[in-house]
């Protein structure tokens, strides 16, 4: 009952995703869509370079487990059936609402999603009082489409940690970073799980407590328990990037390989793994990774595929393909343009910051415009400081430097430490003339990631004229 009880406090940890990775857009959600869930034999060979804490410590459960996928096309038969017999059963359909969010996670494909706010639309219109678990997955709905006052106004109507944790994402999505914190103190001080640890060290990242948000992490692994293989899989992905961010590429690399040891194919790490590969210039590997991610859903829609294709761009962009780039990236922007569609019929998932960064990246000087535009749209209803650093680089790229560097102020004033964010602030110092201020900003980002040079700035999507 305990390891249960973990598990439902673990699983909201892939809402922290979804608010950085939209819910791409897809038709008909009717059908249920036939994916390889995680294929791939699990491997017992320790990625070289593994701190040995971070070893997961359970290998005999990976040993024959059941295939994920098919115990939750079970969970969601077997509800399907209870409403075949009782179509009257407002809390069966709320429990199916919550297996479709499950299996969502579980493949990342967007017609998951839509039958999950269907089926919890559905619940909620036929029972408003006493309703917690439709209530919590029309909040995570609401998050992923970015509208994060009706997901905190969800949360504050249901109860327990799930509720809790939805404060947690939203607040940080809107750069309410006080808020989120007690949140996730609040939400550790109930039980200290995996998933709550994991939490509240991404709020820790986010006000630059990073020495606090490390032992998180740690505590987090040290916590967890058999049969939460997903969670464990995710925690060392998100703790991978973590070392990512601090130019600690092995210990990285490393964390990502132990994750897909867990769980084969697992997109998350992939995609992540074939960034760091592109740092390194490993192009090849990181384009095998991508390819997995593409391998692994067959063709179906899924939150990752603007972000293989957008890094496929970015390999063949250094490698000095100009026309392969710029057919990676017409993909790309093809697939999120259908995404923010105003009017979208198929939910509305879209992620403008996404293309304003892809229009940046690219390069192009007629895409600036528009690529602001998106941005000053963003920021009314999200001010974490990824997106006011989008913002500030659309701003810098219009001329406006000032504004700028008021953008960056606010991003920064948690106190942040992101090694990128604080070059852009160096290149701001140094258009409007303040040298000193630029080199100190450049030194406290070499200090953060000390790998950060020309070479892997532009494989981040830098422009590294600084280091020119």
């Amino acid at each position: 009952m305990r390891t249960d009880k973990r598990q439902q406090i673990n699983d909201f940890l892939w809402w922290v995703l979804l608010i950085g990775l939209p819910i791409v857009t897809i038709s008909g959600a009717s059908w249920l869509p036939s994916l390889p869930f995680w294929k791939g034999s699990v491997s017992q060979e320790i990625p070289s370079g593994l701190n040995p804490a971070y070893r997961y410590r359970f290998p005999e459960t990976l040993k024959g487990a059941l295939n994920p996928k098919q115990a939750l096309q079970q969970e969601i038969a077997f509800y399907q059936k209870k409403i075949g017999l009782s179509p009257q059963s407002s809390l069966d359909r709320a429990s199916l609402a919550v297996a479709y969010l499950k299996m969502a996670r579980a493949t990342g494909a967007g017609s998951w999603y839509l039958m999950a706010e269907q089926a919890a639309s559905r619940s909620l219109a036929d029972l408003p009082f006493n309703n917690n678990a439709a209530l919590i997955v029309l909040a995570r709905i609401a998050e992923a489409r970015h509208d994060f006052t009706t997901a905190l106004a969800r949360a504050k109507q249901a109860t327990g940690d799930d509720a809790i944790a939805i404060k947690v994402t939203s607040n940080l999505a809107l750069g309410k970073v006080k808020e989120a914190n007690q949140a996730a103190e609040a939400l550790v001080n109930r039980i200290p799980t995996l998933g709550s640890l994991t939490l509240r060290a991404m709020v820790r990242e986010a006000q630059g407590r990073d020495a606090e948000a490390l032992q998180d992490y740690q505590k987090a692994l040290a916590a967890e328990e058999p049969g939460e293989v997903g969670s464990s899989a995710k925690t060392r992905t998100y703790l991978g990037r973590f070392y990512a961010r601090r130019g600690q590429l092995v210990q990285a690399k490393a964390l990502y390989q132990e994750a897909l040891r867990l769980v084969p194919r697992y997109p998350l790490a992939l995609v992540y793994l074939a960034e760091l590969e592109t740092r390194q210039k490993n192009y090849q590997a990181a384009e095998d990774s991508y390819n997995q991610v593409s391998v692994y859903s067959q063709g179906a829609a899924t939150v990752f595929d603007h972000i293989v294709d957008r890094g496929k761009a970015r390999i063949k962009h250094l490698q000095g393909d100009a026309q392969g780039a710029k057919e990676w990236y017409d993909k790309a922007e093809a697939l999120l343009r259908q995404q923010t569609a105003v009017g979208n019929v198929n939910g509305g998932f879209g992620h403008r910051r996404e293309l304003a960064r892809l229009l940046l990246e690219r390069g192009r000087k007629e895409d600036v415009a528009e690529a602001l535009a998106l941005m000053q749209a963003e920021v009314k209803i999200r001010r974490d400081a990824q997106t006011l650093d989008t913002l500030a680089w659309a701003l810098s790229n219009s001329g406006r430097w000032q504004e700028a560097g008021k953008v960056m102020a606010e991003a920064l004033r948690w106190g942040v430490r992101d090694a990128v964010m604080f070059y852009r602030v160096g290149a701001i110092e140094k258009a409007l003339g303040n040298r000193t201020q630029s080199d100190v900003y450049i030194r406290k980002a070499t200090e953060i990631d000390p790998t950060l040079d020309a070479v892997t700035g532009q494989a981040l999507g830098l422009d590294m004229e600084i280091f020119n």
